[in-house]
């Protein structure tokens, strides 16, 4: 038994040896920046992975999309909302007074859908009360279109970028099995650094496609309060035209 020690701490003695030599080269494998991490640079190959630039230079164009797409829509959307608070007021006591063209010059100077809309009503007055709620109604729906503008966009990419994301990574899965076929000794550094490098185009389609997603809702939301708002101004002038003494 006391023979058998011997050889074992030798052994021991000359693994510890091996892995503190070997140590500096695997410090300096690790000091990469994070933006070497993103591109997919391999420390051990010195080289870019074709795969992770093409997949994350993707990813940043669809986020650069998304934010250009996002600021956009917004500040539509916002100016669809701002209107007069007591814009039907002030249509209401024109109608009441008979003048028609003061009611549409003012629906000319609101740059926003409801005025547009009830413009369009103003212009068919005289005609069936069918025929105004129907023309009223069109135009909703054209600007209800304007606004939705481009938010199919937000949708592609919020479902887009995550599978994009995953594709990088079984590629890139893929070349790390494929190295280890070729390699004839097992290093446990190439094949962490391998996995890091596929995996970190997952992250940034989770990243793109939850913001895209968040985007997209939000913009929806506003979306719908402009339609709720049309409605509520739609019905308030038909009841305005339908008015006893009208």
């Amino acid at each position: 038994m006391n023979f058998n020690i011997f050889p074992m701490l030798l052994n021991i003695q000359e693994n510890t040896s091996s892995i503190l030599e070997d140590a500096p080269t695997l410090l300096e494998t690790e000091q990469i920046s994070m933006w070497q991490l993103i591109w997919g640079y391999d420390s051990i190959s010195g080289e870019y992975s074709l795969t992770s630039l093409i997949v994350m230079s993707l990813l940043f164009l669809f986020s650069f999309i998304a934010i250009y797409v996002f600021i956009e829509r917004f500040m539509t959307i916002q100016r669809a909302l701002k209107g007069e608070k007591d814009f039907m007021q002030k249509i209401n006591d024109f109608v009441l007074k008979g003048n028609l063209n003061a009611a549409k010059d003012h629906c000319n100077s609101s740059n926003n859908p409801i005025a547009r809309m009830i413009e369009k009503g103003l212009s068919r007055v005289g005609k069936p009360m069918k025929d105004i709620a129907i023309s009223i109604e069109n135009i909703g729906k054209l600007e209800i279109s304007k606004l939705e503008r481009r938010l199919s966009m937000l949708a592609t990419i919020s479902g887009v970028a995550p599978m994009l994301g995953f594709l990088g990574t079984v590629l890139g899965m893929v070349k790390v099995f494929q190295n280890m076929s070729k390699e004839k000794t097992f290093e446990i550094a190439s094949l962490s650094g391998g996995i890091m490098e596929a995996m970190i185009t997952t992250v940034g389609g989770l990243i793109v496609g939850i913001v895209a997603y968040v985007a997209y809702n939000y913009l929806v939301s506003k979306v719908e309060k402009v339609i709720h708002n049309m409605e509520g101004a739609s019905i308030e002038f038909l009841d305005i035209l339908e008015a006893p003494g009208k």
